[in-house]
């Protein structure tokens, strides 16, 4: 199943635990896996990722799976990783190896953000964290990075398609159908930054249905 995404988003980083959490109780481990695809949120909104947003949502976003762990911004502010596309690329590189070898670093990566504040625009942390994730190779992983192969494939798809895409994260599913932010329903009280956001309604169950419309013929 195609997810348009973006290592550095939260609301996708929710998603994916709570999807992953439904395909093992629906025992579909070895039938579905989730296909990461690029929606690069410092283009949609031009702008350097900065924690005067992505911090005011931590708590927002934390509160509805504590078991992730996240928390504020431990290092120093000029540490912080503004840019997301090397985290991105090195997700899609790992594709090369295998679905589930993506699937693991992506989830290695945004923890290694939301919960561990690791920047990953760094090529040298993103290794680090790739160490810890035993299907990734990372001699192969590096060799990708290093000669930029991923890359052209991943912005293709990301320019073709981010019409389509209403925001991070986007399920696209086998039947022709697709959701956006599954189960979430929030707003926006004043300015991005300077406000803050309100979760209206919010309904994990709905992964449990978004894992047996992936898999149903």
């Amino acid at each position: 199943m195609v997810a348009f995404t973006d290592v550095m988003c939260g609301w996708s980083t929710l998603a994916f635990h709570r999807f992953y959490q439904a395909r093992e109780a629906a025992g579909l481990e070895d039938q579905l896996t989730l296909d990461p695809q690029l929606f690069l949120l410092e283009d949609v909104n031009r702008m350097a990722l900065n924690t005067k947003i992505i911090e005011g949502e931590k708590p927002v976003v934390g509160a509805l799976a504590e078991e992730l762990g996240f928390k504020p911004w431990q290092r120093d502010p000029s540490e912080y990783p503004v840019t997301s596309l090397p985290a991105n690329e090195a997700v899609h590189a790992a594709k090369e190896q295998s679905a589930r070898a993506a699937e693991q670093l992506d989830m290695a990566l945004r923890l290694g953000f939301w919960r561990d504040s690791r920047c990953i625009s760094m090529r040298h942390e993103i290794l680090d964290i790739a160490t810890d994730c035993d299907r990734v190779d990372v001699d192969r992983l590096r060799e990708a990075l290093d000669t930029g192969r991923a890359r052209a494939a991943m912005m293709r798809t990301y320019l073709d398609c981010r019409e389509d895409v209403q925001g991070s994260p986007h399920f696209f599913l086998p039947d022709g159908s697709s959701s956006h932010n599954p189960g979430i329903t929030m707003r926006q009280v004043g300015q991005p930054g300077a406000g803050f956001l309100v979760v209206d309604e919010d309904d994990p169950e709905v992964y449990a249905q978004l894992v047996r419309r992936a898999v149903r013929q």
